[in-house]
């Protein structure tokens, strides 16, 4: 289905610029009424990181205040919880596996956090309910968020066996290989240039670059996209992209810095065993 109204009357973003760009609720409000029953399944792809994050909260406190830009309401986390059981509008089955895991007192999580994990159920399950941008989309981020996870394991003298998730085959790679570049150098084209991130000490810098990669992958990938809905999840993704740096005013500027900071190090703060 072409989307050549809607397409058209996107405004021109870049990631430098924060002008014109609609937040990640309002741009959700407005695609629900334009976008057909198909598409918008996939639109909520691009948000299920709320509703991960809200299923741990949830799990670990069930008065605690959700992230608005998830789709499942209380009532829906507490069926899924309790029942383990998914209400008519909710429909992803990974997270009811997750909660049967989490239960599960026998079952081990390798060390890795309850968040973690999860996020490598939803990443198997995206690639394989998406359509061909999003697989290769979610794919992408995956590889980059393991590739990183790697880089910070070798540094700090973590095992990456425990950390990297998926079984794909440069997930395999990274787990096995000794090289600099953990072999990934004909399999993951942006590996370099992510291995040379990887070394900016300035962690705000390095994140925006990582970002900066993002942004051209998805340029890259919607090129010949024109009014396709391609095309719009492009535009969502882009938009989360500056959204995220969009707090950084003068007077909010440290405590988000400090937020980040936070999140950036939680990445090499890995249990001991």
């Amino acid at each position: 289905m072409n989307y050549y109204y809607l397409i058209s009357g996107l405004p021109d973003i870049r990631l430098d610029e924060q002008k014109n760009v609609p937040s990640m609720a309002e741009l959700r409000t407005e695609l629900e009424a334009e976008l057909s029953e198909q598409d918008v399944k996939l639109l909520y792809l691009i948000y299920a990181k709320y509703d991960n994050r809200n299923l741990i909260l949830y799990l670990e406190n069930k008065e605690a205040e959700l992230n608005p830009l998830g789709s499942y309401t209380v009532e829906c986390l507490k069926d899924l919880t309790e029942h383990e059981m998914m209400r008519a509008d909710c429909s992803w089955n990974y997270l009811v596996e997750f909660c049967k895991l989490y239960k599960d007192e026998s079952f081990s999580f390798n060390g890795i956090s309850g968040e973690d994990y999860l996020s490598g159920m939803f990443y198997e399950y995206a690639v394989k309910e998406s359509n061909e941008f999003l697989h290769d989309w979610f794919e992408f981020n995956l590889n980059v968020n393991n590739l990183l996870t790697a880089i910070a394991c070798r540094k700090y003298g973590y095992d990456l066996q425990r950390f990297v998730l998926g079984d794909s085959e440069i997930a395999r790679a990274l787990r096995k290989s000794n090289a600099r570049d953990f072999g990934l150098k004909n399999l993951f084209s942006e590996s370099e240039e992510i291995i040379r991130i990887a070394e900016e000490p300035n962690l705000l810098v390095r994140e925006k670059q990582i970002d900066e990669l993002k942004w051209k992958w998805l340029e890259e990938h919607t090129f010949f996209n024109y009014f396709s809905v391609e095309r719009i999840l492009a535009f969502v993704l882009k938009c989360e992209l500056i959204n995220r740096w969009k707090p950084l005013t003068q007077e909010k500027g440290k405590q988000v810095f400090g937020e980040l900071l936070a999140e950036l190090k939680k990445g090499v703060s890995f249990e001991e065993t």
